[in-house]
């Protein structure tokens, strides 16, 4: 089978099963790429040896495709209760007044047109562009950072303390979630220094090292909120066009791609992190914008962090996806990129012709099985999923993840203040006094 044949199937055999795993809550594309890591090597030690024209576009595929399709749970499985209809993302308001279908199709074009940014707009650019700002901007991504931190904790504003006669019992209700973001992120940090500095997951598996706290800090939350929350999913119109225009998805790809492009350049910065930079930065109100800029943002930040590792002269690995691919393959010619590239733009058309079936499918699912079951199967799966590669020790960082995790969802706070398990520890350690504070924690 010639090169460029192979690639063309691993593409869309990549692209065709990550939309079985995007439909799953809670269930993320790296967890099943590790285990796939496992698995070539255990093939080359069979003597056989898969080529990296299989084993890198299908890769990459998978992360396209999930980037794109994993909107369907987080907005057809993510309904919230009656409380809390005023202050959900819009995703979520668009599922309560029955227009799930639709937000997630508006979603999907903000993918596509993150694809687009990508083959048209970044690849040709980045070659000769990204190796300067690299350059220039090497020595200071440790303080990019600790400035990247200073604005998430003061950005955490207090909520509450409104009603009532002025005391402490006001101050104290005003501070209690901004309390709870700062126990959140500090919590997670401390997790972090010691999973950096004394990880318990056996060295075989260290490329996994903090898989199970990502696992316990956002998806075993996420599926036991679904689980015991007493929302009903309302019935769901399923129409035929979305609202939107050129001047919208102009404006989402403005948003999106600044808040993706920052996320996959910078270490240790998430595409949430950068979505709330870029919404600060472009100050948007539009619900469409912000749902349409949210799918540009996670193609950009996931796919775009991807594609950074093969760039010629470039060569940066960001994301879980690039260092677990780091471990299988050095890219090394501009053959290598077009391939990366190739198979981005496969993943990305496939996905999208696949969103609207999926997404009706899910549609009909929920309404015939109610979402906390579907909700339990992703809980049962995420945890033997866990276990398969990291075992009792795995299990154990993601309890403490899911205790930390919760954390913000029973206080009101933001989920992102738990990305300070990697934030922090990295910063101190670019900055020089990581190991300082290793020592006075006794992790060294």
């Amino acid at each position: 089978m010639s090169a460029a044949l192979t690639v063309l199937l691993a593409s869309l055999i990549g692209a065709a099963g990550s939309s079985v795993l995007a439909c799953l809550p809670g269930l993320h594309v790296y967890n099943l790429m590790g285990l796939l890591v496992v698995f070539i090597h255990w093939l080359a030690a069979a003597g056989h040896p898969l080529p990296p024209e299989a084993t890198i576009p299908f890769m990459a595929a998978m992360i396209v495709g999930w980037s794109i399709l994993n909107t369907i749970p987080s907005i057809i499985l993510g309904a919230p209760d009656e409380s809390a209809i005023f202050t959900v993302l819009p995703g979520q308001k668009y599922l309560m007044f029955g227009r799930g279908f639709e937000g997630t199709m508006m979603t999907g074009i903000g993918s596509l047109a993150g694809v687009f940014l990508l083959i048209f707009g970044v690849g040709p650019l980045a070659p000769r562009i990204l190796p300067i700002v690299q350059t220039v901007l090497r020595p200071y991504m440790g303080w990019i950072l600790w400035v990247i931190i200073t604005f998430i904790l003061m950005s955490e504003w207090p909520k509450g303390g409104n009603v009532g006669p002025a005391g402490w019992r006001k101050f104290l209700d005003a501070w209690k979630s901004l309390g709870a973001g700062l126990a959140t992120f500090f919590l997670a940090a401390l997790l972090g220094f010691i999973l950096l500095y004394r990880p318990p997951i056996a060295s075989e598996m260290a490329f996994q090292n903090i898989m199970p706290a990502f696992v316990g800090l956002f998806a075993i939350p996420w599926c036991l909120l679904n689980l015991i929350s007493g929302a009903q999913v309302p019935p769901q119109h399923v129409g035929d066009s979305v609202d939107v225009d050129p001047e919208t998805i102009l404006r989402s790809v403005a948003a999106g791609g600044l808040g993706g492009g920052f996320a996959a350049f910078f270490p240790v910065v998430t595409g949430g992190v950068g979505g709330l930079l870029a919404g600060h930065a472009t100050a948007q109100r539009d619900e469409r914008v912000f749902i349409m800029s949210q799918g540009v943002s996670k193609v950009i930040y996931y796919t775009g962090a991807f594609m950074l590792m093969f760039v010629p002269g470039l060569g940066l690995t960001r994301g879980g996806g690039a260092w677990i691919v780091r471990g299988l393959f050095t890219p090394r010619t501009w053959g290598d990129y077009y391939m990366v590239m190739a198979a981005i733009a496969l993943a990305g058309a496939v996905s999208f012709l696949l969103m609207g079936f999926l997404t009706r499918g899910t549609i009909r699912l929920v309404a015939r099985v109610n979402y906390r079951y579907v909700s339990a199967a992703a809980l049962a799966i995420i945890i033997l999923l866990v276990f398969a590669v990291t075992r009792w020790s795995g299990l154990a960082v993601m309890l403490v993840g899911t205790g930390i995790g919760l954390i913000p969802v029973l206080f009101a706070s933001r989920r992102l203040n738990c990305l300070g398990i990697l934030l922090f520890p990295i910063a101190c350690n670019m900055t020089g006094i990581g190991p300082d504070i290793a020592r006075f924690l006794g992790l060294i």
